[in-house]
């Protein structure tokens, strides 16, 4: 050992259960972790809700207080990688300098997808970071118009807490449903009707074609004709891998690749989280996962990788939104499914919809039905008993 120890890039929820495994399974080596933004691991869901709200101080969302990095002996470096250099086993940092490593963990989550015709306007908003968050803040006030571009659960917190505080909302989405190809159009399209029943005017099938204003954007122009006035805009179309920074197609374009338990192609790599498109045996591919539950997994993955351990089996894909006073809860494979049935009244806000292939259970989506959500839970996880196996390094690339 070279006593360069591990080093893992990235300050969100991934690298903070990856460092507290480590710790806690036992290894004593040195670790060092890199942080893009000039703030402790902090926790993202709280960003568009609680946070935005104003219910919740900047330092309740933190994972840990700084003395327990300091207890722990953890390195808190507040820098951006900008380069890998994998065959010297360097990481390069935006101010020159250079991390030698033993083992590294790529967890730098993803960006916000922008919108070019809007960069050169100030009052508008996109969500990834405390800072953002921050700055979204002050718009939200009595009467003060927002629209909202994108209608992902990001898009419809952020819809959500802005009506809540007084601000008269505009959800513009380019889809005829919104999470369509997940959960279906029907199901997206009665996840909507929620946003409308709360006084929150629903656009879909309708893209941004332009914007004016002098400095900040004052209407938006629309695909379906006219133009929506607003006072701010904020952008939730999706994140995209930060992963330009790695420079090495061995990795992934588009993400970097892993295995169930975190692993690279590239020896003393892992990863996890947001940046990574991991592969999942139930489909026979990789794909990304850009939920709270598939960091927690992913970063504690990684950890008993490094260490030599073997990986739990991964379970389905989970995700929950909080939305109106309301939770939305999902777990599993919706988009595998050939036939959807609904228990409850969708209009009631209290439903359950439950997504079969070949008549077993793949998939369920609940509205404020915890109980109902646990229940399906458990039995598409019988239905998937004997399927969850660990796969090794040599199907990185199962596709060829």
């Amino acid at each position: 050992m070279s006593g360069d120890g591990i080093v893992i890039v990235g300050g969100g929820l991934a690298s903070q259960r990856c460092v507290e495994t480590l710790r806690a399974r036992g290894y004593a080596g040195r670790l060092r972790l890199v942080c893009g933004e000039a703030e402790l691991p902090y926790d993202r869901p709280p960003l568009s809700k609680e946070l935005l709200a104003g219910e919740l101080d900047e330092a309740e969302v933190g994972f840990r207080p700084a003395r327990w990095y300091a207890d722990q002996r953890v390195e808190l470096i507040f820098r951006r990688a900008v380069k890998l250099d994998a065959k010297r086993r360097r990481v390069r940092l935006d101010d020159e300098t250079e991390l030698a490593y033993e083992d590294l963990v790529i967890a730098t989550g993803g960006a916000p997808r922008v919108l070019p015709q809007l960069a050169q306007y100030s009052n508008v908003h996109y969500l990834r970071t405390i800072a953002d968050a921050r700055r979204l803040r002050t718009e939200l006030r009595e009467g003060a118009r927002l629209a909202v571009i994108g209608a992902g659960f990001i898009g419809q917190e952020v819809a959500a807490t802005a009506s809540a505080a007084g601000a008269e909302v505009t959800i513009v989405e380019a889809a005829p449903a919104p999470l369509g190809a997940v959960l279906g159009e029907e199901i997206g399209r009665t996840l909507m009707r929620m946003h409308s029943d709360q006084g929150i005017d629903v656009r879909l099938a309708t893209k941004l074609e332009d914007a004016r204003g002098n400095g900040t954007v004052e209407e938006l122009v629309l695909s379906r004709g006219g133009t929506l006035a607003c006072d701010a805009v904020v952008v939730g179309i999706g994140v995209a891998p930060d992963s330009g920074w790695v420079g090495t197609s061995r990795l992934g374009k588009e993400g970097v690749l892993t295995d169930v338990a975190g692993r690279t192609e590239v020896p003393h790599v892992f990863a996890a989280g947001d940046v990574t498109l991991a592969f999942d045996h139930r489909v026979g591919r990789h794909r990304r996962s850009e939920h709270w539950d598939a960091a927690v997994r992913q970063g504690v993955a990684a950890a008993r990788a490094i260490l030599g351990e073997r990986p739990e089996p991964a379970p389905p894909p989970s995700f929950w939104s909080d939305q109106h006073g309301v939770r939305i809860q999902y777990f599993g494979y919706a988009d595998l499914s050939d036939e959807m049935t609904i228990e409850g009244r969708p209009a009631d806000r209290r439903f359950a919809v439950i997504y079969t292939r070949r008549g077993k259970p793949v998939g369920a989506l609940t509205v404020d039905d915890p109980r109902a959500f646990a229940r399906l839970r458990k039995e598409i996880a019988r239905a998937d008993s004997g399927n969850s196996s660990e796969r090794s390094n040599d199907e990185l690339h199962p596709e060829g």
